[in-house]
């Protein structure tokens, strides 16, 4: 591949790139991902000096150390499309070299963690505990506009998937991917582990009726009863699928945890999700300052 145009790689002023405007050398190789902008000085807040701090539109982010270990965190907003940008744009302050516009000869992995919140789709999964997701099976579409291929493992998942659940080509072609293995090692102990959906929105997608009718009013229950072998459906929002699938593809290190704030199967919401999340947020960084 020769330079990158313009058009295609979109610049600023400052020599940042467009959304995160961030430099290469203001973003740490371990980033914290969080959908929520006010949740970023929350994550950053535990941090022992903050060296970086940037805004633009949506894309908070804030880079600085826990002891020797230099973090980011970064706000990415809701959803995959917003998934889509995040980490092309990380991707490429590691790897492609802005003043020659070209890829970079040697190849940069990034530890990518996505902290966010969910709703639980099994009975035993109740609100104010934590999931570690292992795959992230997305019905959001986003995966289908690049050139990927799942493992035998992640086909026989998906194939089981479309067969079991009937859900039908009106809503999306499913794909899956798997997280980093390297990380889910670290996140067991207080973790619940399974497959985590991904949804292109939150009323709708979610199986959530308010005014409007839905083409699938048993969504819920088609994703709770799924399971192959040891593996079930877990939880669903609405990054986990992109994130795996686009760090899969780019060559990074993936891994999100969800804090459940509601139990769908069980009609419940957390009563202080707050407290939860500050709960996850400081577990996280102390296994991260780790690695």
């Amino acid at each position: 591949m020769g330079t990158i145009q313009e058009s295609e790689l979109i610049i600023n002023e400052r020599g940042a790139i467009y959304h995160l405007d961030l430099l290469p050398e203001e973003l740490a190789h371990t980033i914290i991902t969080v959908g929520d902008p006010d949740r970023v000085s929350k994550v950053s807040s535990h941090f022992d000096r903050i060296e970086h701090r940037a805004q633009h539109r949506e894309f908070v982010t804030h880079t600085g150390y826990v002891g020797n270990k230099r973090l980011s965190v970064i706000s990415t907003g809701i959803g995959p499309d917003n998934i889509d940008i995040v980490l092309n744009e990380l991707d490429a302050l590691v790897n492609i070299d802005f003043k020659t516009r070209t890829i970079r000869p040697e190849h940069t992995a990034l530890n990518i963690i996505r902290i966010g919140t969910s709703g639980a789709l099994q009975a035993d999964i109740p609100v104010d505990s934590w999931v570690a997701s292992t795959h992230g099976l997305g019905i959001d579409n986003l995966l289908n506009f690049y050139r990927f291929e799942e493992n035998e493992e992640e086909r026989q998942l998906l194939q089981s998937f479309i067969t079991q659940t009937q859900l039908g080509n009106r809503i999306s072609q499913p794909y899956i991917s798997s997280c980093a293995g390297s990380l889910l090692k670290h996140f067991v102990n207080n973790f619940h582990h399974g497959i985590t959906v991904t949804c292109p929105g939150f009323y709708g997608p979610q199986g959530r009726v308010l005014r409007l009718g839905l083409s699938h009013p048993d969504l819920i229950d088609r994703l709770t009863e799924y399971s192959f072998g040891q593996h079930r459906i877990t939880n669903f929002e609405m990054e986990t699928a992109a994130i795996f699938g686009l760090g899969k593809l780019l060559g990074h290190h993936c891994l999100s945890l969800s804090a459940i704030v509601a139990n769908r199967v069980n009609k419940t919401f957390s009563k202080d999700a707050a407290s939860n999340m500050e709960k996850l947020i400081t577990t996280t960084i102390d296994i991260l300052k780790g690695l």
